[in-house]
Order: C-alpha cells, then structure tokens, then sequence
C-alpha cells in the first residue's frame, strides 16, 4: 500500500472516534464526563480486531479490546440496533464505574426485513464495531462514587455482564430499569448511558459514509494493512533496544486494608522483533481493591511500548491491533495482575496501573537511559463524595494532575494528568453550581518536583470546603514514597491528604473514606514529579 493512502485511511476510521467522543461530551449529563472528558471511544473489525482509537483515555482503550471481544463470545450473533452493555472486569471490563458499550457496524444489507427487525432475525456477521467506555460517577455498591475501600467486587456497585441492552433498535426495559434502581443517581447514569448510545450512532454513520465513498474492498484492503503496518512499525522499535532483559521492581504503599508495601516486578525482555514483560514475583492478590484484572496491565503495557516507539521511530505509530503484536504480556494467575473473582478491583484499574506504569518504564530506563524520564505522580488522587440534599441525592468523582517526571531534555510539567489518566480537571464553576461544595484553594504546590539536572514538575493542592453533609472516599498513591527520579535525580514529594476541621489539621492516609460534615475541608496535595540527572544541588 503507498504511504498516502494509507495515511489518509488511518485518519478517517480515527476521525470516526473522534467525533464519537465530541458526540459524547456534547450529550453527556454528568460533569465527570462533559467537563473531566473521562471517556474513550474506538472502532473494530468485525472480527473483533482494534482498528483505531481517538486520543483519550490510555488506560480505557488498551483494555477495550476485551471488552468488544467478551461482547462478541457473549452476545453473537448480532443484527442492526443492537448495543451490548457491560461493566464486569472478569468478563471484558476493567472496574465497575466504567461503563462499556458495543455496537456492531453492518455494511452488507441484512437478509431480512429491514423495516422490523428481530432479535431472532439472522444477519451476516457486522463489519466492524463501534465500542465507548465512559467513567459514571456512581454505579452503587458501599459508598457514594463507586470508588469504596472494598474486600470484594460485590461492594463495588452494580456487575453488569456483556448484554443486549438494546436488541435490534429495541431497548431491553427490564434491564434498563434493573441498572438504573441499583445507582444512586439514575436520572444522570441513564442521560451519560444515553449520549455513549448517541455516540455510537454517530460512528456507525461515519463508518458507512466511508464505504459508500470508497467500497467495502478498498477499504477493508486498507484496515487490514493499516494494521499491519503498525505490527511492522512496532517491531522496527523493539528492534532498536538492546537485546537483554531489564527487571525493575516499584510499590504500591498499601491496599488500605494493611500497612504492608506491595511489589510490582516487571521483568522485560527484548529479543529481535519481539518483546516480553513478565509480571512474575509480583505481590500475589491482595484482601483491598488494588487487584487488577490482564486487560488493564496489558493496556499499561501497551501504552509504554506505544511511547517507547513514538520516541524511537520517525514515524506516528497507528493505534490498533498490530500495535500490540509483538509484545507477550505474562500475568501470572492468582496474582495482583490477575486476580481470582470476586477479589475487589475498584483502584486496580486507576492506581495499580500507573505503578504498572512506572515499573516498566523503570525496566525500559535500563535499555534506554537517555530516553526514559524519571517517574511521574503515579497517582490519580481519586475523590468521591456524595450525600442528600433538598434536590435529591447527587455523587461525584474526580482525579487530580500532579507533577511529572523530568526527562533527559527537559524539566517536568506541573499540575498534569500523566500516563493512565488523561482527562481534564473540572472546572471551579462547574463544581460549585452542581454541587454543595467551595473551592478554597487550587494552586501549584510549589517546590514538590524532585531535584536534579532536569527538576520534576510540581504537584496541585486542592481543597474543597463541603456545604452539606457528604461521604467521602479518598483513594491514592505515593503517599509514602514519592516518584523515582532517574540518572541521578532525586524522588519528588509524596502526596498528603488533610482533613481541616474547626481549624486543626488532621493527616489523613492515603486511602479513607469518611462522614463529613458543613465546614469540614478536604486538602489533597498531590506528589510531584522525580527528578532528571545529577546536578550540584542534589551531589
């Protein structure tokens, strides 16, 4: 295939994603989505292969792909309007708030009446898939936010297997209504669950567009050798890095049911074209939530392995499927990276793979020491509270950016989502007039970047003084070690959690979740950003 066309395929099935994802911030109630754009959206093949993703949520999309092949093993066969729905991390999910929904894409007319439409109807196997998993700021379970210091998945909110919530353009009410009294804000999850419906809409329109404009063979000819490509491009990098294996071991603090620290071993070994990362010797699965299932620690990967290739090749590297080819993911069962159901899996997803993250990032600084910046927050700062007011009962979630690492060319950025998360903050305005909370402080915490040749970004403070009576639940890292700087560089600050009450500040740790009453404040000072080489302030 000449490079043009390909270039312009890939930029049409990634526009379909795009604007599914403008389609779902337009349309979306909650400001978890709307504001902090905590969604992804990508498109398949029929067979279930990822063709392309839009820019969001690294830790959403390199997990996807489960989710759209346990709707195909669960759901099969398909006809036009359906829409399988699923949140359950042991069967294609990742933690209970994300929200996964798949429709399949038709391009062959169907053999059946078109007007009226079966679930019993047969059709052709769907062209591709429309797949978006958005964040909703509660699904149930023991706390408001859904982000609770849970024992087991059961506490978490409401388990949602693959199923047809929409069946051949006809909404399964019974279902419909099940998810919607097992939540505490029904009139929002059904508007969110709504506008990832509307989205799909959009990307099935867009796909069709592209057949009609160029035919079904051209241009499945060109998504098959689009991933091809990024199967070659992919491989041309793990090439470049010295063959050898490179163990990095990082930690998580707790899992807020112990005190004990919680490994994380990678072990990387590059070999030719081929790349293995061997979770072997990490911590085995624990009593809280830190537990996360194979599909979020090979997104973690994948997302490494995509940085590592953008920075080695002159070239953009397609997200689809060949990307991840070369690369063989070993979680080994029972352990923190693959735990046995029903272990709790709520911060696996949000914590445990920004630590995933950094070890392998860790093990990759041994291959490459001029490429790989010390690490970054390693944290989401997870908050959620919720409560009852007059107007009915509301909840919320947000994460918080920190500092990043610095690198071997530059100091690291302050107050930004890194590595798993990509979202935005939500904005002061938007806060205040949705919720009975004021922002007192939101500012830079100044000098929390490690020290070093390149000096690591700074972390935030953000403190939220609560109007209403509200339970609140905190769930963060790096509260009892701070980021690794690189080459000599030193750690950032660790992050601290205070709760202000009559004036006194109380430390609280790392992962709580508490009653708060009117005037309580919750500061949350988020970990700066490792630094980058010696320098003669930190020898």
């Amino acid at each position: 295939m000449d490079s043009a066309t390909l270039s312009i395929f890939n930029n049409l099935f990634s526009s379909v994603a795009e604007e599914m994802g403008v389609t779902l911030e337009q349309a979306a109630y909650s400001p978890n989505i709307k504001e902090r754009l905590d969604f992804s959206c990508a498109v398949f093949l029929g067979d279930g292969r990822m063709l392309a993703q839009a820019a969001h949520i690294p830790v959403h999309l390199g997990a996807m792909p489960a989710s759209v092949q346990a709707a195909i093993t669960e759901c099969a066969p398909f006809a036009p309007g359906d829409v399988v729905m699923l949140n359950d991390p042991y069967l294609g999910g990742n933690h209970l708030p994300d929200i996964t929904m798949v429709s399949p894409v038709f391009v062959s007319p169907p053999s059946a009446n078109t007007h009226h439409p079966s679930p019993n109807t047969r059709h052709p196997s769907p062209e591709f898939f429309v797949a978006s998993r958005a964040h909703h700021a509660d699904v149930g379970g023991m706390s408001p936010g859904s982000m609770p210091l849970s024992r087991e998945l059961y506490q978490e909110g409401v388990i949602i297997p693959p199923i047809k919530i929409v069946a051949a353009g006809k909404r399964n009410e019974a279902a419909w209504k099940l998810f919607l009294r097992n939540v505490r804000t029904p009139v929002e999850r059904a508007g969110d669950a709504a506008a990832q419906i509307a989205a799909h809409t959009i990307g099935a329109k867009r796909l069709l567009e592209i057949v009609t404009r160029y035919g079904l063979e051209e241009t499945m000819v060109q998504a098959r050798s689009l991933i091809a490509y990024a199967s070659r491009l992919t491989e041309a990098a793990i090439a470049k890095i010295s063959a050898g294996t490179y163990v990095f071991t990082d930690y998580l603090d707790n899992d807020g049911q112990s005190e004990n620290p919680i490994p994380i071993c990678v072990t990387l070994t590059a070999a030719e074209k081929r790349l293995t990362v061997d979770f072997s010797g990490t911590s085995p699965a624990v009593r809280g939530n830190l537990n996360t299932v194979p599909a979020v620690a090979e997104s973690a990967v994948a997302y490494c392995v995509r940085c590592i290739a953008l920075a080695l090749l002159d070239a953009d590297l397609p997200m689809n499927d060949g990307a991840f080819a070369p690369v063989e993911v070993i979680c080994p069962e029972g352990s923190l990276v693959n735990p046995r159901p029903p272990h709790a899996v709520a911060a696996g997803n949000v914590e445990t793979s920004q630590r995933i993250t950094d070890a392998v990032f860790g093990a990759f600084a041994q291959a490459l020491p001029t490429l790989i910046p010390a690490a970054s927050q390693g944290t989401m700062n997870n908050f959620t509270f919720g409560g009852v007011t007059a107007d009915g009962p509301f909840a919320y979630y947000e994460t918080n950016g920190g500092g990043l690492g610095a690198g071997p060319a530059a100091v690291g950025g302050s107050g930004m989502h890194a590595h798993m998360s990509n979202t935005l903050n939500t904005p002061i305005e938007a806060l205040e007039v949705t919720f009975p909370i004021r922002v007192h402080q939101y500012a830079y915490r100044a000098h929390s970047g490690g020290k070093g040749r390149h000096r690591g970004g700074n972390g935030l403070i953000r403190e939220m003084e609560f109007l209403a009576p509200v339970n609140a639940t905190i769930m963060s890292e790096r509260r009892e070690r701070g980021p690794y700087g690189l080459e000599g560089g030193e750690d950032g600050l660790p992050g601290r959690n205070l709760l202000i009450r009559d004036g006194q500040e109380k430390l609280l740790p790392g992962k709580i979740t508490l009653d708060l009453e009117p005037g309580d404040r919750i500061q949350i000072k988020t970990p700066g950003g490792g630094g980058w080489g010696n320098s003669p302030e930190n020898r």
